[in-house]
């Protein structure tokens, strides 16, 4: 995207985004029935293909078996068509708006979503079982252009051993991360040209407002914070407390991620540890949104609505977690144990509505570059 990358959505993520992230190796992608390729017009060979594209950020991951199983109800293979990060993908679709290079397009977010609908991206279908839905994901629920597949929180993570070993509590909210004792410890993505970047910049929005947030981000440059291009740098490179910050000696304990990121971390180790190394501050997360839609023109609109149905289905939305790090948003489905004993409860998370979004984000990305970064 012109001011995020992935992260995700990752949302993320990642989330929106964070299986990109965390190292997770993402789906390249099924064959085809037919042999064709994953590029120009949606992939297909005409209007009776049995091939739908999705066309993603390179965060898309799905179990083997469940693309197999998608395939197997409704005859249609599933080939993934990865675009970079979250906003290059959106943006290589508007630029070829009316002939799209996929079928369904996954990965847009609630900072992002207005571009997308602005652009006239989408035909509107309501997916089958959209009812199961959380209503509080459903930010285009007149016109169903989108429909929401999961959620993430961007939130401050936080090297636990570091802070013990100096008994000191770690931050719990934004007003924490200013004060003189975490001086020097944060490292943030930059909100340009990163999507968790861009989430916390919009989670200070929400907490000090329009006439507060570009104060809260001069305390934060006085007191240390430190400004890289993306996550895999911030969380695999500068943050102490993650498995690859370990190996790069990184010296910042604290970060910008996801209240699903310790999961991962208990996940991918070797051993498996019995608690998690890092921790959430939920008292600085920002709720972000992903969503998937019908392209405008997409050659296989048959597949692309059955794919649809099948991406909020129970199947693929209790396999998301442990491949995309990112919750359902269908009611019925369960998150896998290591999510909700090692991950983060968010209660109250901080939220800027899409159109507010539309309105000031270029300028919010502006202000904030100028004062942090230049």
């Amino acid at each position: 995207m012109s001011t995020t990358s992935t992260t995700r959505r990752t949302k993320q993520l990642a989330a929106t985004a964070v299986a990109a992230a965390l190292g997770v190796t993402a789906l390249a992608g099924c064959g085809s029935s037919d042999g064709s390729t994953a590029s120009g017009s949606g992939g297909t060979k005409g209007s009776g293909s049995k091939t739908v594209t999705l066309v993603s950020h390179d965060s898309f991951n799905a179990s083997k078996d469940v693309l197999k199983a998608f395939t197997e109800e409704t005859g249609y293979t599933v080939k993934v068509l990865k675009s970079g990060d979250a906003g290059a993908a959106l943006n290589q679709e508007i630029l070829t708006k009316g002939s799209p290079r996929g079928d369904v397009f996954f990965g847009v977010d609630n900072t992002l979503l207005s571009r997308a609908l602005d652009n006239g991206l989408f035909t509107s279908y309501e997916a089958k079982g959209s009812d199961r839905v959380a209503a509080d994901t459903q930010l285009d629920a007149t016109k169903h252009r989108v429909t929401p597949i999961d959620t993430g929180d961007i939130c401050i993570n936080y090297d636990k051993k570091y802070f013990a070993d100096r008994k000191l509590a770690p931050p719990t909210t934004f007003d924490d991360l200013a004060k003189p004792a975490y001086r020097n410890l944060l490292v943030t993505e930059n909100a340009a040209t990163s999507s968790p970047g861009l989430g916390f910049l919009l989670g200070t929005v929400a907490t000090y407002g329009e006439s507060g947030y570009q104060d809260y981000w001069k305390k934060l440059k006085s007191n240390g914070v430190k400004v890289v291009d993306g996550w895999e740098q911030a969380y695999n490179e500068e943050f102490s407390g993650s498995a690859g910050g370990k190996k790069a000696k990184a010296d910042r304990p604290l970060v910008v991620s996801y209240a699903s990121s310790p999961p991962a971390e208990v996940l991918y180790a070797k051993p498996q540890p019995t608690e998690a190394p890092t921790g959430v501050a939920t008292g600085t997360c920002f709720r972000q949104i992903e969503f998937a839609g019908l392209l405008n023109g997409a050659r296989n609109e048959a597949g692309g609505k059955a794919l649809l149905d099948f991406l909020i289905s129970k199947k693929f939305q209790e396999d998301m977690p442990l491949n995309m790090f990112v919750s359902p948003v269908t009611e019925d489905a369960k998150l896998p144990e290591i999510f909700t004993e090692f991950g983060a409860t968010v209660d109250k998370p901080t939220t800027v509505a899409p159109d507010t979004i539309a309105k000031n984000r270029e300028q919010w990305v502006q202000s904030w570059s100028s004062l942090v970064v230049k």
